[in-house]
């Protein structure tokens, strides 16, 4: 890969991320900026404490938006921010 491509692999995941969390508070109605959730951050328990009723909320969403479907099989995707853009992109490509 070289360094274009590299930086526009990096930009456009940076783009996603910041689409992904501006989704996660609006469709969820969470009280935080998106830009204070970090790519690590857990969704649920100790990280932004989603429940199961926001993990379908979520999953209609991503769908909704990008086009990709979570099921019972790919739901450790959703254990992080970072796990979640893996999969968007992975299912995207």
């Amino acid at each position: 890969m070289s360094l274009e491509e590299a930086t526009t692999h990096a930009t456009r995941r940076h783009q996603l991320a910041l689409e992904v969390k501006t989704l996660l508070v609006d469709r969820l109605a969470l009280d935080v900026d998106p830009a204070s959730i970090g790519d690590d951050q857990p969704l649920f328990g100790r990280g932004l404490e989603l429940d199961s009723i926001d993990t379908l909320e979520l999953a209609m969403a991503v769908e909704d938006t990008f086009g990709v479907t979570l099921t019972d099989d790919n739901t450790h995707s959703l254990l992080s921010l970072n796990r979640l853009l893996d999969h968007i992109q992975a299912e995207q490509s």
